[in-house]
């Protein structure tokens, strides 16, 4: 039987909380409602504001995962956590926790799973005779940098394994934390064998606080931003998504931001609410917003096709229709206009065979 949280459902939103609601997991048969009554009683008690994150350690047998997605530039991708403390509203990994039993809502950022075994995974797949050295991004999924990382330092141990082998690796985080590890990164990048993709939303911080409540604030970005660009680790940005209606006019602000503090190049995709994210998402939005939400959810239908959901390869990244398009001049004229033509940065495989010769004429 299905366990819905009972904190999730009351009609007042949850500050430091993403997903307001915790719906029932597709791939359970059975389900049950907490009554109104007990959800007014926790709230009195003051139970919203004593929800901790239950952490779980998991031992998986291989780490590494292929995309096959046209509309993602990455060969390989890994996870060292399942489930996200930043709680995001919009986020599309939200629907991956169903696999693990758990409510793609509140379950999401409050069950996270940490895969202790990932710095010894890692380490035998690369020292694996058919593997080619192409390059792996870590956060393909949830970020590798979530405030379990501080305790857990399992992202850490990744990157050491990466420079051991000389191997390439990419981040995409939207946490400040990641400045703890400037000095594998810096060194890595000495040889082309990384860079750092940051999320930046918006420049709103009181926006990025309800839309994504723990991650870091806006200036921590443009701080971490600086700091890895100043130890000569390239940075880019991804405004990652942009929602009509909420963060769509600030894409030359966000733009001029990042550059002044030292990204080299930005790029975006645009939000998409598949499987339950968009009932997680419309209970945010009407919630937190009340009195822009029709326009927003609208809008974000008027590019997909009149749903809030998009599948279709090619164009679910970049929408389609008039305010798609209108989105898409713009970013490309900022970006022009910002970061000039910067090159596509292609991260240096050749160290990683050059060092695993030896290695294997010794079998």
């Amino acid at each position: 039987m299905q366990n819905h949280s009972p904190l999730t459902n009351h009609p007042s939103p949850t500050k430091g909380q993403g997903a307001q609601t915790n719906p029932h997991n597709r791939f359970h048969k059975q389900s049950y409602k907490v009554s109104e009554d007990y959800l007014d009683y926790l709230v009195a008690e003051g139970e919203n504001q004593k929800r901790r994150t239950k952490v779980i350690e998991i031992h998986p047998k291989t780490i590494v995962n292929e995309v096959k997605s046209p509309d993602v530039p990455m060969p390989w991708s890994l996870n060292p956590y399942q489930g996200c403390e930043h709680g995001c509203t919009y986020c599309y990994a939200r629907n991956s926790h169903e696999y693990w039993g758990y409510s793609a809502g509140v379950d999401f950022e409050r069950v996270v799973m940490v895969k202790r075994n990932a710095p010894a995974l890692l380490e035998a797949t690369l020292t694996q005779k058919s593997w080619k050295g192409e390059v792996v991004v870590l956060s393909g999924n949830t970020d590798c940098y979530q405030p379990l990382e501080r305790k857990y330092g399992v992202t850490r141990q990744l990157l050491e394994v990466f420079w051991k082998h000389k191997h390439p690796v990419g981040i995409i985080t939207k946490n400040a934390l990641v400045q703890r590890d400037i000095d594998i990164l810096a060194d890595m990048a000495k040889k082309n064998l990384t860079q750092v993709i940051l999320s930046v939303t918006t420049l709103d911080d009181d926006l990025r606080s309800k839309m994504e409540p723990r991650t870091a604030s806006v200036q921590k970005r443009l701080e971490t931003i600086e700091a890895l660009s100043s130890a000569g680790i390239p940075v880019s940005v991804m405004m990652a998504p942009i929602i009509p209606g909420l963060n769509a006019h600030e894409v030359f602000n966000v733009l001029k931001a990042v550059k002044k503090a030292g990204a080299r190049d930005a790029h975006y995709t645009m939000v998409r609410l598949n499987g339950q994210i968009a009932d997680i998402f419309t209970a945010w939005v009407r919630q937190t917003y009340p009195d822009r939400a029709d326009r927003v959810l609208n809008q974000i239908r008027s590019v997909h096709e009149g749903s809030l959901k998009d599948n279709a390869f090619g164009r679910r990244m970049r929408g389609s229709g008039q305010v798609a398009q209108h989105i898409k001049d713009t970013f490309g004229l900022a970006r022009q206009k910002v970061f000039g033509m910067p090159d596509r940065l292609v991260l240096n495989q050749e160290l990683f065979r050059q060092y695993r010769e030896p290695q294997l004429r010794l079998f």
